[in-house]
C-alpha cells in the first residue's frame, strides 16, 4: 500500500472513529447525571471481566486473517474463529452464574452476551480489514461505540430507569454490537456464512496448526493485558469501593478515548503494511508513526495536568471532580499509552510475539505494583501518580526497542551496501 493509500485509509477510519468517540464523550455529561458513581463502578467491573474473556474469545486467531493471502485458507481460519468463539461464549455462562451468586439481578448475567457479541465484532472486523473495507470499518466504529452510548442514555431516560438501575449501562453495548455485526457481514465468505459450519474438520484444524502462534503467544499477551485492568479494578473495589471505581472508570474511559480513536485507525491500516513491506521500510514507518503520535500526545497530557479537575467538574458535574483529579495524575501515563496503543500490531507483523509477551508481563507487574503501593501510601490519587511514574520508563524502553528493531540478516548471495 502506497503512502497516499495509507494516509487515505487512515483518515477514513479516523473520521468514523472521531464520530464514534465524539458521541460517547458528548453524552458522558448526561450519563453521569443519569447513573451514580456506584453504578458506573459496577459497570466498570463487569466490563473489565468481559474484556478479559472477550480478547481471547477467538483465541486471537482472528488476527491472522489479514495476513492470510489465500481465500480458501482464510475461509477455514474464519470457520475456526467462529467455533472457538462459540466455545468461549458457552464457558462464560458458568462464570456469570458464579459471579452473580447472592445477587441474581446483578449485571453479571449479561456477561455471556457481552463476550459473544464483542468477540464476533472483533472477528468480523479483522475479516473486513483483510478485505480492506475501510469505509465499512469506519461506519462500524460509529455504530459500536456511538450506538452503545446512545442506548445507555436511552435506558437511563426511560420510564423504568429506576428499576433498570445500572443494567442499562451493561446491556447497551450488547445491542450496539449486534447492530455492528450487520454492517460487517459483507463480504460473506464463499458459500455464505452457514457454509462455515459445514466446512470439513481437517481444513479448520489445519488452519489452527498453521497459525498456532496466535493462541500460544498472542492470546496470553492479550489476556494478561486485560487481566491487568481487571485486577486493578478489583484492587480498587477492595480498597475504596464501587464509587472510587466509578471515578477511575470514567477517567480512564474519557482519557483513553483519543487512543482508541487514533490507535485503532492507525493499527488497522499499519498492520497489513508491516506484513507486506521489507523490514527496513517497515521500521521507518514505525518511527514515523511514533513521532507523529508523540507530537499529538504531549499537548493532550499538558492540558489534562493543568485543567483536568476543572474540566471534569464542568462537564460531568461537581460530584465528579475527583475523576478530574485522577485525570491530572494519570496524564503522563495516558500520553505514552496514546503512542503505544497502535504499536501492538508491530510485533505481530514482525513475528516477535514471544518478546512482546515477556515485556508485557513485566509491564503488568509494574502497573499493579504501582497501584498497590500508591493506594497504600496515598489512596486513590497516590495510585494514579504512582502508575504514571512507573510506566514512563517502561514505555520508553518499548519505544526505543521498536525504533531500533534489528533488521534480518542479508541473504548469503545478496549484495549489501553500507548505510
Amino acid at each position: 500500500m502506497r503512502t497516499e493509500g495509507l494516509l487515505r485509509s487512515t483518515l477514513t477510519l479516523v473520521a468514523g472513529g472521531a464520530l464514534a468517540q465524539a458521541l460517547p464523550l458528548a453524552l458522558s455529561p448526561l450519563l453521569t447525571r443519569l447513573y451514580t458513581p456506584d453504578q458506573f463502578g459496577h459497570f466498570t467491573l463487569v466490563a473489565a471481566v468481559a474484556v478479559n474473556l472477550g480478547v481471547v474469545a477467538c483465541a486471537r486467531y482472528e488476527y491472522a486473517l489479514p495476513l492470510e493471502p489465500d481465500a480458501q485458507r482464510a475461509r477455514a481460519l474464519l470457520a475456526l474463529c467462529l467455533r472457538v468463539l462459540l466455545l468461549v461464549s458457552l464457558l462464560s455462562v458458568p462464570v456469570a452464574w458464579w459471579l452473580s451468586r447472592g445477587s441474581p439481578a446483578s449485571g453479571w448475567l449479561w456477561l455471556p452476551a457481552v463476550v459473544a457479541s464483542a468477540g464476533a465484532v472483533q472477528c468480523l472486523t479483522m475479516w473486513a480489514t483483510r478485505a480492506q473495507r475501510f469505509g465499512a470499518l469506519s461506519g462500524a466504529r460509529v455504530v459500536q461505540y456511538g450506538g452503545a452510548a446512545l442506548a445507555q442514555a436511552g435506558a437511563g431516560l426511560s420510564a423504568p430507569a429506576a428499576a433498570l438501575g445500572g443494567h442499562g449501562l451493561i446491556a447497551a453495548p450488547v445491542i450496539a454490537n449486534l447492530a455492528t455485526l450487520a454492517l460487517l457481514q459483507r463480504p460473506a465468505p464463499e458459500g455464505g456464512w452457514r457454509s462455515l459450519w459445514r466446512l470439513p474438520r481437517a481444513e479448520w484444524l489445519a488452519a489452527a496448526r498453521e497459525h498456532r502462534s496466535f493462541p500460544l503467544l498472542n492470546a496470553p499477551h492479550a489476556f494478561n493485558g486485560a487481566l491487568q485492568d481487571t485486577l486493578c479494578v478489583l484492587l480498587l473495589t477492595w480498597w475504596s469501593g464501587d464509587a472510587a471505581v466509578g471515578f477511575w472508570g470514567l477517567a480512564m474511559r474519557c482519557l483513553k478515548a483519543p487512543a482508541t480513536l487514533v490507535g485503532g485507525a492507525v493499527s488497522q491500516v499499519l498492520y497489513p503494511k508491516l506484513a507486506t513491506t521489507d523490514r527496513a521500510a517497515a521500521r521507518r514507518s514505525v518511527r514515523q508513526v511514533m513521532a507523529v503520535l508523540l507530537a499529538l500526545a504531549l499537548p493532550l497530557a499538558l492540558v489534562l495536568m493543568v485543567f483536568g479537575p476543572a474540566l471534569f467538574a464542568a462537564l460531568f458535574g461537581e460530584p465528579w471532580r475527583a475523576a478530574g483529579e485522577l485525570a491530572r495524575a494519570l496524564a503522563p501515563y495516558i500520553g505514552v499509552h496514546f503512542v503505544a496503543s497502535p504499536l501492538a500490531v508491530v510485533t505481530l507483523a514482525w513475528q516477535a510475539q514471544g518478546w512482546a509477551l515477556r515485556l508485557a508481563l513485566i509491564g503488568q507487574v509494574v502497573f499493579l505494583a504501582a497501584v498497590a503501593v500508591g493506594l497504600h501510601f496515598g489512596g486513590l490519587q497516590g495510585a494514579a501518580w504512582a502508575v504514571s511514574a512507573a510506566m514512563l520508563p517502561y514505555f520508553g524502553f518499548y519505544f526505543w526497542s521498536l525504533a531500533h528493531w534489528p533488521l534480518p540478516a542479508p541473504e548469503p548471495n545478496a549484495s549489501t551496501h553500507p548505510n
